[in-house]
């Protein structure tokens, strides 16, 4: 298998007790490319905060989640895609004020704000009741 071209996409049940099956997904990817620590960890974190996201909020769903990852010449992608469901763009919620009192935050965000926080970019598209989220982490300097 060439890495400069791997990809891999596998669609999960909508329900927290897929997250194992995610992980290990998503290890067997990492392992393929021998992608750093960091990058692993980015990773990571973004398709379990994004995939309980869609499990949590995307109203309307029913259907299984697709998860593909692929490597670009510098960077690595991931795109999460929630079938049947109504539309929800994740740059829409308000930012997080992390400096503010504890008790002066308003719950929610803080999950999609370190993932906009590890990742080099996140986008949204959402056509035909079927959403897409992506996010692209750069490799090296």
């Amino acid at each position: 298998m060439d890495e400069q071209s791997l990809q891999m996409e596998k669609k999960f049940d909508r329900g927290f007790q897929a997250l194992d099956a995610i992980f290990e997904f998503v290890s067997t990817f990492v392992s393929r490319l021998k992608l750093d620590g960091g990058v692993a960890y980015s990773i990571n974190l973004a398709v379990e905060e994004l995939f309980t996201n869609m499990v949590k909020y995307n109203s309307g769903a029913g259907d299984r989640i697709l998860i593909r990852v692929f490597k670009e010449p510098k960077t690595v992608v991931v795109e999460l895609v929630d079938f049947n469901v109504d539309p929800f763009d994740p740059e829409t919620v308000r930012e997080v004020s992390t400096d503010a009192p504890i008790d002066e935050r308003t719950p929610g965000g803080l999950g999609l704000h370190l993932v906009k926080s590890i990742v080099d970019k996140i986008s949204y598209e959402y056509q035909d009741r079927q959403m897409k989220v992506t996010v692209v982490k750069r490799l090296g300097s």
